[in-house]
C-alpha cells in the first residue's frame, strides 16, 4: 500500500474536445499537481510547446521505448501513438508529489491493471451535449470537417468506457467542473463526504448516446 508520504495519481480522461487538458492545467496550477508529460508521434498543434505539452518523437523512437518496456501505459489514438514513461512518474510519487495524467481510457485501463502501490483516483470528463462537443471541436485547431466527423464517431465509442472510472463529471462550466473534481480529490484523500450523483450521470450518458 502507499504510505502517507507518497504522492497520489489522478487520471483525467475524456472524449476528444471535452476539455480534459484545460482541467489538467488548472489542477496542476491550483492544486500543485505535477502533469505527466506524454510522448506522442503526432505533430504539434499551433499552440503546443514541445517538451512541455508533449515529447514529440517519431514512430521508430516510440517503438524503441515500447521494446525497452519504458512505458507505464501507451495506446494508439487517431492513428498516432501516445505513451507515459514510467521513471519520471514513479520518482515524483516517491518524493510525495501528486501526479496528474491527461490520457485516454486505454491508458487509464493499463495503469489500473498495473496495481501500483499508490492511491489512484480516476475521472472521466463529458461534454454537456453532442452539439456543444461538435462546436468545441470545430472551433479548435481542426479546420478539416473530416477530422471533426472522425472525432464525433469516436465519441460514441469512447463514452461507453465511463463505467470504468471512479467519477464522471460533466464539463458544462469550466470553473464548476474544476471545483467538483478538486472537492472529490480532497474528499478521497481525507475520507470526507463526496457530493456525487451517479444516477444523474447515468441519465446524462443515456441522452448523449441516444
Amino acid at each position: 500500500m502507499s504510505t502517507k508520504k507518497d504522492g497520489i495519481m489522478v487520471i483525467l480522461s475524456s472524449p476528444s474536445g471535452a476539455g480534459k487538458t484545460t482541467l489538467v492545467k488548472l489542477l496542476s496550477k491550483n492544486n500543485n499537481f505535477y502533469i505527466s508529460v506524454s510522448h506522442t508521434t503526432r505533430e504539434p498543434r499551433s499552440n503546443e510547446i514541445p517538451d512541455k505539452d508533449y515529447f514529440f518523437i517519431n514512430e521508430e523512437k516510440f517503438k524503441s521505448l515500447i521494446k525497452n518496456e519504458e512505458f507505464l501505459e501507451y495506446a494508439r489514438v487517431f492513428s498516432h501513438l501516445y505513451g507515459t514513461t514510467r521513471t519520471p512518474v514513479i520518482e515524483k510519487l516517491d518524493k510525495g508529489e501528486n501526479v496528474i495524467f491527461d490520457i485516454d481510457w486505454q491508458g487509464a485501463d493499463q495503469i489500473k491493471n498495473k496495481k501500483l502501490n499508490y492511491k489512484l483516483i480516476t475521472f472521466f470528463i463529458l461534454p454537456p451535449s453532442k452539439k456543444v462537443l461538435f462546436e468545441r471541436l470545430s472551433n479548435r485547431d481542426m479546420k478539416d470537417k473530416l477530422i471533426v466527423e472522425e472525432r464525433m464517431k469516436e465519441f460514441s465509442r469512447d463514452v461507453l468506457h465511463w463505467i470504468n472510472y471512479d467519477y464522471v463529471i460533466v464539463n458544462d462550466n469550466l470553473d464548476e467542473c474544476y471545483s467538483k473534481i478538486s472537492n472529490l480529490i480532497d474528499a478521497e484523500i481525507n475520507n470526507g463526504s463526496k457530493d456525487y450523483d451517479k444516477e444523474y450521470i447515468r441519465e446524462h450518458i443515456n441522452k448523449l448516446i441516444s
